[in-house]
Parts: C-alpha cells; sequence; structure tokens
C-alpha cells in the first residue's frame, strides 16, 4: 500500500508539473482521457442545462401513456463521433429536428465552463451537422506547429489557430491579402513566416521595402526583384503590370475555344494552361504600404497617384495571370488619400496585429467581419505575434505565428536559393547578392512567438 501511494503522489505530481511547464505533454499523456471522460459522463446533463435538448416526439408520448410508462427525457444532439487531437477533442454532432447551428454557436462559452476546456468553438459542417472543437490549454501562448501540415500548390502553412488547427494562406483560394500592426506586434515575424512557406515551392517572389530594405533583403537569394525606394517600386509595379498583360495574351492564343475542346480545358487564368506553358506564379509582398502613398511635393504626388494605380490593377485583374498581392503596413486609412479604398476592396484576407487606433481596425474588418473589429483592437500588448485572421466570408479566427528569426528567414531562403526563377522583365529589379553566403546554424528558438 505504501508503494502504490507513493506511485500515485509522483504520478500526481508529474503531472501537476507536466500541466505548469509543458500542457501540449500533460494533455497527451493525461488531459485527453480525463477529457474525454468528462465529456462522455457530464454530455447529457450539459446539454440540458445549457438549453441544447429537444422536447420528445409525441408519438414517444403517447407511446408512454398507452403503456404506463415514464414520460421520455428531453434529446440532446446525437454525437456522431469523439475524436482525440494533440489540442483537444472534436466533437460532431447530429442536431434534433428544431435545433440550428447558431444554438451550438451561442452556448460556447458555457459549454466551456461545463467540461472544464480551454475554449470551444464550432462550425456547420452540413445540413444538420456541427463540428465543435475543444482545446484543453491556451494553444497560442506556446506556439507549437504541427509535425505534418497538408500543402499544394500555393498554400503555405503560417500559423495556429486558436481552436488547434492550422491557418493556411491559400493564394489560389484567397489571392491578395491585407495584413497590419503596429510596431512590435509580431507583423515581421507573420511576414518571415509567409517567406518560409513560400520559398520551397515554384514561386517567383517579389519585394517592395521602402524601409531601405532592413526587412526583405536579407532574404534577397530568394526575390526575383526588389525595391528599397519608391521610385524603384513605381518601375517594379509598372514591370509587373507590363507581365500582366504579356500573361493575358498568352492565354488568349491558348484558349483555342472549339466545339470539340472540353469545357474542363478552355483556359482562363495560368492554371488552365498546361505545365509546360504555364508562367511562374508571382507573390508580391509590399511592406509599409503607407510609404508609397505619402507625398510631400507635386513630382512624389504624381509618383503615388503611379503607385496606387497599378496596385490597384494588379489587385483587380492579377490573379487569373498569376499575380498575388501581400500588402502590409502599421496604418491603413482613407487618409492615404484616393485610390486606397478601392485597393482595400480587392484585398480579401485580412490579418489584423496589435493596431494603436480603432480606424485602422475599421479598415481591416469593418467591411467584412464587424464583430472582429473589437477583438482586434482588444489584443495585449505582450502578446505579440497574435493576430486576427478573417476573410469576406464574414469569419474569423484567432492566430498566431510560430517566432521564426530573420536568421532562420535567411537561412531557409539560401537553401532554396536555386529555386528562383529569372523573369525578364523584373531583372534589372534582382539583387546580386555576390558570392553565396554560408549557412550559420542559428540558436534554438523558443515556439513562442516573440
Amino acid at each position: 500500500m505504501t508503494a502504490f501511494t507513493v506511485a500515485l503522489v509522483l504520478v500526481v505530481a508529474a503531472a501537476g508539473l507536466l500541466r505548469w511547464r509543458r500542457p501540449a505533454w500533460y494533455w497527451l499523456a493525461f488531459g485527453v482521457t480525463l477529457a474525454a471522460l468528462r465529456v462522455l459522463v457530464r454530455y447529457r446533463s450539459v446539454m440540458d442545462a445549457c438549453g441544447l435538448t429537444v422536447p420528445p416526439a409525441r408519438w414517444r408520448l403517447s407511446l408512454a401513456r398507452a403503456t404506463n410508462r415514464p414520460i421520455p427525457e428531453p434529446r440532446p444532439p446525437r454525437i456522431r463521433r469523439l475524436r482525440p487531437t494533440r489540442t483537444g477533442l472534436v466533437l460532431r454532432l447530429k442536431l434534433r429536428p428544431g435545433q440550428d447551428v447558431f444554438d451550438i454557436a451561442a452556448a460556447s462559452d458555457r459549454l466551456r465552463h461545463s467540461f472544464s476546456m480551454f475554449g470551444v468553438t464550432s462550425r456547420e459542417v452540413r445540413s444538420g451537422v456541427v463540428e465543435v472543437r475543444m482545446t484543453g490549454y491556451d494553444v497560442l501562448k506556446w506556439v507549437q506547429m504541427p509535425a505534418e501540415t497538408e500543402t499544394r500548390a500555393m498554400r503555405v502553412p503560417v500559423a495556429l489557430r486558436e481552436d488547434g488547427s492550422v491557418h493556411y494562406r491559400d493564394y489560389r483560394a484567397i489571392p491578395h491579402a491585407l495584413t497590419l500592426g503596429a510596431t512590435e506586434s509580431g507583423k515581421s515575424v507573420y511576414q518571415r513566416n509567409l517567406v518560409a512557406g513560400l520559398a520551397p515551392l515554384d514561386v517567383a517572389l517579389v519585394g517592395i521595402d521602402c524601409k531601405q530594405g532592413v526587412e526583405l533583403f536579407p532574404l534577397a537569394r530568394r526575390f526575383s526583384a526588389l525595391a528599397d525606394s519608391p521610385d524603384t517600386a513605381a518601375e517594379l509595379l509598372d514591370a509587373l503590370v507590363a507581365r500582366m498583360a504579356d500573361v493575358y495574351r498568352l492565354i488568349r492564343t491558348q484558349q483555342c475555344i472549339t466545339v470539340d475542346v472540353p469545357d474542363a480545358e478552355i483556359a482562363a487564368d495560368i492554371w488552365d494552361l498546361p505545365d509546360e506553358l504555364r508562367p511562374t506564379p508571382v507573390v508580391v509582398l509590399v511592406d509599409e504600404v503607407a510609404e508609397l502613398a505619402l507625398y510631400a511635393t507635386k513630382e512624389e504626388e504624381r509618383r503615388r497617384d503611379r503607385i496606387i494605380t497599378a496596385l490597384v490593377r494588379l489587385a483587380q485583374l492579377g490573379r487569373a495571370a498569376g499575380i498575388y498581392l501581400e500588402i502590409c503596413g502599421q496604418r491603413f486609412g482613407s487618409e492615404l488619400g484616393k485610390g486606397i479604398t478601392m485597393l482595400r476592396a480587392q484585398l480579401t484576407g485580412r490579418t489584423a496585429h496589435r493596431l494603436n487606433d480603432e480606424t485602422s481596425a475599421n479598415m481591416a474588418f469593418g467591411d467584412i467581419a464587424p464583430d472582429a473589429v473589437l477583438a482586434a483592437i482588444q489584443i495585449p500588448a505582450e502578446l505579440r505575434g497574435l493576430a486576427i485572421a478573417g476573410d469576406a466570408s464574414g469569419g474569423w479566427h484567432r492566430i498566431r505565428a510560430p517566432h521564426t528569426s530573420l536568421r532562420q528567414a535567411v537561412n531557409l531562403c539560401n537553401r532554396y536559393a536555386d529555386r528562383t526563377p529569372d523573369l525578364p522583365e523584373l531583372a534589372p529589379f534582382r539583387h546580386t547578392t555576390g558570392t553565396a553566403t554560408e549557412l550559420v546554424p542559428s540558436a534554438k528558438a523558443s515556439p513562442a512567438t516573440a
């Protein structure tokens, strides 16, 4: 009995230490089993207390009265599947007649308390079926991306969502995006994760960094073109517009619409072209977009109009030509001048880190997800890297990118430098770095975003 007591004390102490220092390990070792038992045992009573049950069918009531049996209890949604994950539990429910997915969403906070979970979110899988994702610990406090993620063309993992799932940047689904964030909010780390995810792919990277290139020029060996001033940026954007026109001419010559051509083979963008003819897709990263929109003289105003016009053209027409925009900045508002709101309307994806004013949050989410505006301005300063991500569908999520140092990003870009395509129209803007730099091992970084 003494040995059993000592062993039990050691197990409890180990569990407590893991829960404090390594919550992910605690969840996999102890938490997932305890949480699954808790959900299964409390399920019916919790659903009843949260108002997520429906009265029994009339035929069951009539049958109970006819046979003098007890009245059947109210029925909760039926559990179709309970699946444990590395961060929590996934519960798939079949709704009863008369129930709605918004009933589950409205009761999420009550379910979180009742099941003793850290977070609960829900989404509709199909009509009558709801997926409830429960997280057992704060996955955004110590970000650990899963070892394996789903990869396909123009889709890269960049962050972790609050429900434990991976947040992907899918350029074919959401071609253009706006990323906002104040100084020291984690915006640069998010941008490095984008570059790190794109580096191994067959894609051309184009950078515009008006901070004299301090953010993007260290990664130059993986970039096909770089600009470090508004003057160079204007010329680079004009070259991209010219490339877009050339790509459209190529698509037009390859369409060949006849009665014998199957519908699936009619080319409308670069992804409909044969592999040997498909132009290389281009991702344009613009750092500090406000620097491109500011002016002090008439000459700078003309340059500014030229830049904004080129960006709007690329945002409106670039998707089919395989040109995708990533617009980043600390501030984005209508005071930046004409054309800014037109540009914003074309940027489907929105990501906002900590912001200094509500106006920028409204510019990011006011037209697509008003509920996200309040969440964006409530991000605490100490949680660098925490962001709100949304799109035109109206949905939004809290995300946090894993910390990627500049040295790690440089090493990755150097490793995949041979994948950098040489595009003739962008050759004048290619940054030459001279001899290849040797990879310097980086110190082991904390997975939490700094």
